[in-house]
């Protein structure tokens, strides 16, 4: 039996290229393929130097061309087509259907970078691979989002931090376990949801946390400038004093305070080295002294500078 001499025939990625290709080439009116070649070689940001032959043979989709091919023919055409088309949305338009020769389904989906640039497309009515994926993917198209999860309010965490917990998550649980906790949440069954706090921001655990850590740094603070302004709490007691903008509810209640003698006996004799052996109660009355406000730059995360700022009666002074 003798051989077939038939080609092989183009995948169906290569035809959806070649289709497009053409395409584009009908809207130039059909420029012929040498003065292609020569727009080409005028160009500055030309990747390559397809003579009117390797154009022919793309557009006519007789072999797969090299991606820097496809690139100068498509802005080429681009700029000739009746009406002009954007360059730089039709070489985006392109690469994916390009990529996804040599790669298959994979290769035609838009990286995200892509789509940050380029956008979901589908702005000629028809559905591409990225609106598909977007409407799957989309938790809206799945379920009824709970209403409590749309109120306005502060992130936990970064998107980057988002990210790569949930990375970390589908490593050690799985993908499936992680997309249907995932649609639980989303559901209304977050963490806080018997308070109505979405993800526990006014859970009193977590509050009562908080105020402790800040507290714990704020006394890591103090021992730091006690053990180096000695009269550091004398002056600040003065400061205290003398402002008249102190709430009086926190002056009122630091005046009771005052009246307890073994109180303040422990509060006087507090440094460095006798920290650890006074009350809690002195290290909070030494804490209110020295400190104005202590607040959380970040919700979340270890104790730290980049967490908590504090705002001294005394200011800390400049190291010469």
């Amino acid at each position: 039996m003798p051989a077939s001499d038939t080609a092989p025939q183009p995948s169906a990625a290569h035809r959806e290229l070649t289709e497009a290709l053409q395409e584009l080439h009908r809207s130039t009116g059909r420029l012929s393929f040498r003065k292609v070649s020569e727009l080409i070689d005028r160009r500055e940001d030309r990747l390559s130097a397809a003579s009117h032959e390797t154009v022919r043979s793309a557009v006519n989709g007789l072999r797969v061309p090299r991606w820097e091919t496809v690139h100068d023919i498509v802005l080429v055409l681009a700029g000739r087509c009746s009406p002009l088309r954007d360059e730089k949305m039709e070489t985006a338009r392109f690469f994916p259907l390009w990529r996804a020769v040599g790669e298959g389904e994979s290769g035609a989906l838009k990286s995200f970078q892509e789509l940050l640039v380029g956008g979901w497309g589908g702005e000629d009515g028809r559905w591409t691979p990225e609106l598909a994926m977007g409407t799957l993917i989309n938790p809206f198209s799945a379920i009824e989002i709970h209403p409590s999860l749309a109120a306005p309010h502060e992130p936990l965490v970064s998107e980057d931090e988002w990210v790569h917990g949930m990375l970390r998550l589908v490593e050690e649980q799985g993908v499936e376990h992680v997309l249907r906790v995932l649609l639980h949440l989303l559901k209304g069954h977050y963490v806080g949801e018997d308070e109505g706090s979405p993800y526990g921001y006014r859970n009193p655990d977590r509050e009562a946390l908080e105020t402790q850590a800040a507290f714990q740094y704020g006394c890591q603070e103090i021992l730091r400038r006690l053990n180096r302004e000695p009269n550091l709490l004398a002056e600040s007691i003065r400061a205290m004093r003398a402002d008249p903008t102190m709430d009086r509810d926190i002056r009122a209640e630091m005046l009771e305070n005052e009246s307890d003698p073994s109180l303040m006996r422990e509060v006087m004799i507090v440094t460095p080295d006798t920290w650890d052996e006074v009350s809690e109660e002195a290290q909070h009355m030494v804490s209110g002294y020295l400190i104005r406000q202590i607040s959380a730059v970040r919700p979340v995360g270890p104790p730290g500078s980049d967490r908590f700022t504090i705002v001294w009666r005394i200011p800390e002074p400049f190291d010469e």
